[in-house]
């Protein structure tokens, strides 16, 4: 058996404000179901996203919000450049903090934007990042 990622987690603050940010980021993100605090996003590579506002913070007693900067940067493949300029114009002018406006990084054309829980969003055209690339 091969170990893979199928799922990432993301202990959120407001679960609206989470799914408005990733509405927007282009996720097809579902309502919650009834008062259920967390949603489900599977996306085409089968990697799951999930927005709760009470796992790590009701079944680990050690959780803690970071207090400073960030620990991870999750990368969305958004398409061509263009593309990647269009969305970080976009979450910009929604209001979302902008941390890297898009350029030629040593990798990919890149840019990163900070969801509203300060988890910074990658967004690249880097075609090894794309679900058809597998």
């Amino acid at each position: 058996m091969q170990i893979q990622l199928a799922m990432v987690v993301l202990e959120v603050r407001d679960l609206d404000a989470s799914i408005a940010f990733y509405r927007r980021l282009g996720l097809d993100i579902p309502d919650p179901a009834g008062d259920r605090p967390i949603v489900i996003h599977r996306m085409p590579s089968g990697v799951s996203l999930l927005l709760t506002t009470s796992f790590a913070s009701v079944y680990d007693p050690e959780f803690r919000r970071p207090s400073g900067g960030y620990q991870q940067l999750l990368e969305f493949y958004v398409g061509e450049d263009a593309l990647v300029d269009s969305v970080w114009a976009e979450l910009t002018e929604a209001g979302y903090h902008g941390r890297m406006p898009p350029a030629k990084t040593a990798g990919p054309y890149a840019a990163m934007v900070d969801d509203p829980d300060g988890n910074v969003i990658l967004l690249t055209s880097d075609e090894a990042a794309s679900p058809d690339s597998r």
